[in-house]
């Protein structure tokens, strides 16, 4: 999913998407609570823009370089006193800029060593967490408007991913499995996948697992969330969105518990 045209692709649908719900927002939607407990919908999209904006033209010099993030004030200054409508437009300006960046991305581009906020990685995976930011948030405004969002497809998988990276420590850590207890999540509706973690000194992903000894089953968007601390646990307990079988403490523990990031 690294390869130039996958990441493009993905970073075009991800401005699609953030443009076609700005252009469906009313006077109160762009003032509406996000799920970010800080910020409303217009502030989720100035986000997004802002560090758009810094990233245009820049590509990384080495792992330790960071992006211009004290150039991120200009595109605020910019724009804090439009109108809605023209926010927007200064918005879809700063997005097309960066369509026009990534024409000419490569695979040579994409292996260059570049700072991430996961620590040094490369420009590929970089440009990586930025599918997955946008496409947290980018429900964490379609969810609490009632908009639809795109659950399914590329940019939802790649989302996955990168929890499903972090399983070990979420299962570890968080959840707090002990030495030979295992867990297995079933992910349904717009991603389906079975991830499963055993704890045999440490907790990691294996392929594979006869009898675990809970199995969790979640809708994927609810799984995400959950993992990025966006919804309340018992909300989605409620509703059904996450469940189990098996060892009903380990249950309740690991839906109450996947947050591993925010």
């Amino acid at each position: 999913m690294n390869d130039p045209a996958a990441i493009r692709g993905d970073l075009e649908s991800s401005y699609d998407a953030i443009e076609a719900l700005c252009a469906s927002f009313g006077p109160d939607d762009w003032q509406a609570q996000s799920l970010c407990p800080d910020w409303t919908v217009r502030q989720v999209v100035d986000h997004l823009a802002q560090i758009e904006a810094i990233l245009v033209g820049w590509t990384p010099e080495s792992a330790d370089a960071t992006p211009p993030f004290a150039q991120a004030g200009a595109f605020v200054a910019e724009t804090e006193s439009l109108g809605d409508a023209a926010f927007a437009a200064a918005t879809r300006a700063v997005f097309d800029q960066r369509r026009e960046d990534l024409v000419s991305l490569t695979d040579h581009e994409l292996e260059r060593p570049s700072w991430t906020p996961l620590g040094p990685a490369t420009y590929g995976r970089f440009l990586g967490v930025r599918v997955f930011d946008f496409w947290v948030h980018e429900h964490d405004i379609a969810t609490p408007l009632a908009r639809p969002g795109d659950a399914s497809g590329p940019r939802a998988e790649r989302s996955v991913d990168e929890v499903a990276g972090s399983l070990g420590y979420i299962v570890g850590k968080k959840i707090g499995l002990t030495d030979g207890q295992s867990i297995a999540f079933h992910l349904h509706g717009g991603v389906a996948r079975d991830l499963y973690v055993e704890v045999d000194g440490r907790a990691r992903r294996v392929d594979h697992l006869e009898r675990p000894d809970v199995e969790l089953s979640a809708d994927s968007l609810t799984f995400v969330q959950l993992a990025c601390g966006r919804i309340d646990p018992q909300s989605a307990i409620d509703a059904g969105t996450i469940s189990w079988t098996g060892d009903d403490e380990l249950g309740d523990r690991a839906a109450r518990n996947l947050r591993f990031t925010m």
